[in-house]
């Protein structure tokens, strides 16, 4: 039985839905990224005390970590700068986000609306956010909830190259600007610089946010994103084995050749115009050739690149996704099938397109199928 509201806090749960994500895409390393249509969903509540912790699927062994969660570390880390910002009073550019006034299904305040620009209607609740932080500052800092209750159904496998992390990093901070009076001082420039700050990398953080194709960089003022929209098909090799990404970048060299480094600054433009304008697809193997990362990392996960090469040897766009060890295609599980590719044991083949949508906030009381 949920409890009932908690002054200062929003009642009721919230539910937040957010992507796998695939980085790299071979060329584009720490750059690009695409946002995949394999969900994990993350409901978070306040209660009157204590905290629950429940976990379905990916992650269940986990669920006893207690504040170490990493989802619980997040929400925590984003309420107490929530709090920063309100006692100073200085929100971030006006957006149309997660902790507005509006929440009809399908609205700007339903998803991370990173396109939208400084000078909208929400202004004016950035305005009242000032004057509402001041008051809120007088009276002091609202502090951690009195107690949480969490609940996780995930489907995005752990430790493969798929953007767990990310995707309860980014679940985490979209939650807390709901939950939180003052969520609307966080806009999506300050969840992006958060959730970079909190997973090492912007990659697989940027299209989990926005959804779709996204281009990712660093700055002296913190992490930014473009996002391109994009239709496509692909098919994940997920494998049994596990790969912790602090090992795969563990392998890499400190310097690479000269002639390495043009190469995959080529390749990765060609990338973004072969994906963006639709290439053929010889064109589009061209452009996911690395130099940089996956053969340094091939000794930790022998079965992938062997994957990727027999893949790639049958005319397959294929890479590895981020540290791996899955391998994403850039084809349809049929085009795989009628090739009569033997894959192997031990892979679990994810047919999947693009999500063009990022971590979004789930319409109250509704049912949405993965």
């Amino acid at each position: 039985m949920s409890p009932g509201p908690t002054p200062g806090w929003a009642s009721g749960p919230v539910t937040v839905r957010v992507p796998a994500t695939s980085a790299n895409l071979g060329p584009g390393f720490d750059s690009l990224g695409l946002a995949l249509t394999l969900y994990d969903d993350v409901t978070v509540e306040v209660t009157d005390g204590g905290l629950s912790i429940e976990v379905e699927g990916e992650g269940a062994e986990v669920a006893d970590r207690g504040e170490r969660h990493l989802i619980v570390r997040t929400l925590l880390q984003t309420f107490e700068l929530l709090d920063d910002l309100a006692a100073t009073g200085h929100p971030g550019p006006a957006t149309d986000q997660p902790g507005s006034a509006t929440d009809q299904p399908g609205s700007a305040a339903d998803h991370v609306g990173i396109a939208a620009q400084p000078g909208t209607a929400g202004a004016a609740a950035a305005a009242a956010g000032v004057a509402a932080a001041a008051a809120q500052a007088a009276a002091g800092r609202l502090g951690a909830p009195p107690g949480l209750r969490l609940r996780c159904t995930n489907r995005i496998p752990h430790s493969r190259g798929l953007g767990s992390s990310s995707a309860a990093i980014v679940a985490g901070i979209v939650a807390a600007r709901r939950l939180h009076p003052y969520g609307h001082l966080l806009d999506d420039e300050g969840a992006l610089r958060l959730a970079t700050d909190i997973e090492g990398h912007p990659d697989n953080v940027a299209p989990c946010l926005a959804g779709g194709l996204t281009i990712a960089w660093t700055t002296d003022e913190g992490p930014r994103l473009v996002r391109l929209d994009l239709e496509r098909e692909v098919v994940a090799f997920v494998p049994d084995q596990r790969l912790a990404t602090e090992r795969a970048r563990g392998l890499l060299p400190e310097t690479v050749p000269h002639k390495d480094a043009a190469a995959n600054a080529g390749r990765a433009a060609l990338l973004i115009a072969a994906l963006n304008e639709g290439l053929p697809q010889d064109v589009l193997l061209d452009a996911t050739e690395d130099r940089l990362h996956q053969d340094y990392r091939s000794p930790a996960m022998p079965e992938s690149a062997a994957l990727v090469a027999r893949l790639r040897v049958n005319g397959v766009p294929a890479v590895i996704s981020g540290a791996g060890p899955t391998v994403l295609a850039f084809t349809s599980a049929s085009q795989v099938d009628s090739m009569g590719l033997d894959v192997g044991n031990g892979w679990c083949i994810h047919p999947l397109n693009v999500a063009p949508r990022g971590a979004c906030v789930q319409p109250v009381g509704s049912f949405v199928r993965p």
